[in-house]
């Protein structure tokens, strides 16, 4: 007859996953406009590229690099959420 008690949960902290992959994909960003700025004013630098290649390379180093931060992160624990939800 006893209706069960509402659980509350904390307010979840930010994932340090999220944390580590969204700088990592603004630090990659950064760098690869850096990159696009040499570039533009020495097209040489890439033009052994097939132009496809080109075209995908940009956007997926800071992809790729944001992944293996998220990856090497460790998880943030929730010690408020009940064992079979942690």
């Amino acid at each position: 007859m006893h209706a069960d008690p509402q659980l509350e949960y904390s307010k979840p902290p930010v994932e340090t996953k999220v944390k580590a992959m969204t700088l990592t994909a603004y630090l990659a960003g950064v760098a690869g406009m850096a990159v696009l700025q040499a570039v533009a004013t020495d097209p040489s630098m890439i033009s052994f590229l097939p132009d496809w290649v080109e075209a995908i390379t940009l956007p997926l180093l800071p992809t790729a690099l944001a992944a293996v931060a998220g990856w090497k992160a460790r998880h943030t624990p929730r010690p408020d959420l009940p064992a079979d939800q942690r």
